[in-house]
């Protein structure tokens, strides 16, 4: 079997097993912190990031959420990294703004964070801050999803199907599960520029 085929094959194979009552348990987080007019932060480290940058565009732009990660502000990130370290940059940036009860973290993560072995203590740190403060918490992960699939009210957890593809299908699956997320009629306010147009 070629490469190609055996990877679209895995990610078949994820489609299959995703628990779809987990992504409308996320779903149902999203729709409650928009009617309560609270805010959604998304965190991501490394390619997660930049789905995180994506997604606040879309759960704004499409949904009318209020959306914000905090990887999107590099000179912030980067004098927090300098100055205070990794592990508190985004627990100090939610904390500034004012992180509530009436909030949401939805993490994008490969392994959703391990303190114990010190990968993404950032966000382990964050979601602790997050629950001490009655933030809701949410997640689409992969592994065994870590910290925050420990931690969350709902949380997605990508399949491994091969563990030597977990990066890239955990990473792709965000992708997929929140460009889902943001064209349910439930959260969708606003059309997409080409479903408007006719040929």
């Amino acid at each position: 079997m070629s490469r190609v085929k055996e990877y679209f094959r895995e990610a078949a194979q994820i489609l299959e097993q995703i628990d779809e009552s987990a992504v409308e348990r996320v779903l149902a987080e999203l729709v409650a912190v928009r009617a309560r007019s609270g805010r959604l932060f998304v965190l991501g480290v490394g390619g997660s990031a930049g789905n995180a940058s994506h997604a606040v565009n879309d759960f704004r732009k499409i949904c009318g959420i209020e959306a914000y990660t905090p990887t999107d502000n590099v000179s912030e990130l980067t004098a927090r990294v300098n100055d205070d370290g990794w592990e508190s940059t985004f627990a100090a940036w939610l904390a500034v703004s004012k992180l509530s009860d009436k909030d949401l973290l939805l993490v994008f993560s490969v392994g959703g964070g391990n303190r114990e072995q010190n990968v993404s203590p950032n966000l382990v740190r964050a979601l602790e801050f997050g629950q001490r403060v009655g933030a809701r918490i949410a997640g689409i992960v992969g592994r065994d999803g870590g910290y925050t699939a420990r931690v969350a009210h709902a949380c997605v957890l990508i399949p491994t199907v091969n563990p030597a593809a977990v990066t890239p299908h955990s990473e792709a699956f965000q992708a997929v599960i929140w460009h889902f997320l943001v064209s349910h009629p439930d959260l969708q306010q606003n059309g997409m520029k080409w479903e408007s147009q006719t040929k």
